[in-house]
């Protein structure tokens, strides 16, 4: 395993990462997330990533108990959680809409905090961009988490670069935590935002990447070149906005393409893209996931194939995808 400095912070990170999203509650309960978390930590895996709205909160729960269970040394774990859309939407609460708030994100961490059965969370993000609270707010509160000694880190996920800069510029003016890192989406076929977008701010601010999705939720695995298996993402309950995305024809056709990379390489199709994926300097973790043991084992891989990925290689990879990229 290789690791990685998050940004300029001094905190290194596993080039690879694991993640809950989907799968824990849904598809992974507490043994098997045990299982998992275990066989990942064993492969060199530091980080493990998640949210408040992952499950309704179940996501957390379930991630809290499995390491709970597995008694590990707190100095030996990165965990994350982010902030955005809230749990409760009925009767007289009082934020019904998505916010970054500093009351719903100082209540919001509390309850994280208790869900994960932990003392401070290392990782803490707003999961998107709140265009209704001033920014200064939720830099004042995401700074505040960390002086009350409840985060170690802050950053955003899914923020332009305009944004991300404007917050760090408050949090410079009033000497305060300044954002670390962003949780974007970046794979062969969602590369503009990492790769143009935010060109300056890894020199300006010295922002790190705990990059998601780099299977472009199954896309790159090969499966969906048929249509939707059982039992897939793709056929999970809530999922049915990715389905546009997972039978794009033209973007299944260079799939196959990279099948034949990957078999030159003696990889599979999912190391080739995870790889791909970490290849990029600026990333400071690839967050992966897995529904099973053997997915996990697979994503792994991907370590073994970033020596593989030579400027031929590279230019193969490219050549069959970059077209087809946004």
């Amino acid at each position: 395993m290789q690791y990685r400095r998050l940004g300029r912070s001094g905190l290194q990170v596993s080039v690879l990462s694991l993640g809950s999203w989907v799968t824990y509650h849904n598809q992974v309960d507490v043994a098997a997330a045990r299982e998992m978390l275990a066989a990942a930590m064993d492969a060199g895996v530091n980080f493990f990533d998640n949210a408040e709205v992952y499950a309704l909160g179940k996501s957390e729960t379930v991630m809290g108990e499995a390491i709970k269970a597995l008694n590990w040394p707190r100095l030996n774990y990165v965990v994350s959680t982010k902030f955005y859309w809230g749990l409760s939407r009925d009767g007289n609460t009082v934020n019904r809409k998505d916010t970054l708030n500093r009351k719903y994100l100082m209540q919001a961490i509390d309850g994280s905090l208790q869900r994960m059965g932990l003392d401070f969370i290392d990782l803490v993000y707003c999961h998107r961009p709140d265009p209704h609270t001033p920014i200064d707010e939720t830099v004042w509160a995401m700074s505040d988490m960390i002086s009350q000694g409840k985060a170690l880190y802050w950053g955003t996920s899914e923020w332009s670069a305009a944004d991300i800069r404007a917050a760090w510029d408050i949090a410079e003016r009033h000497h305060l935590h300044k954002p670390v890192m962003e949780q974007p989406q970046y794979n062969v076929f969602c590369r503009k935002r990492v790769e143009v977008e935010y060109a300056r701010l890894y020199e300006d601010i010295g922002l790190g990447l705990t990059t998601w999705s780099p299977l472009a939720s199954g896309l790159l695995t090969g499966k969906y070149r048929n249509g939707i298996p059982e039992g897939s993402r793709g056929s999970v309950k809530g999922m049915d906005f990715l389905l546009k995305g997972l039978t794009d024809e033209p973007k299944n056709a260079a799939v196959s393409k990279l099948e034949a990379v990957a078999s030159e390489l003696g990889c599979s199709l999912s190391q080739l893209a995870i790889a791909w994926t970490a290849h990029n300097p600026r990333v400071s973790t690839v967050i992966t996931g897995a529904s099973k043991l053997s997915q996990l084992q697979d994503n792994m891989g991907a370590v073994a194939v970033l020596e593989k990925l030579t400027p031929e290689i590279m230019a193969k990879i490219n050549d069959a995808t970059a077209t087809l990229a946004d």
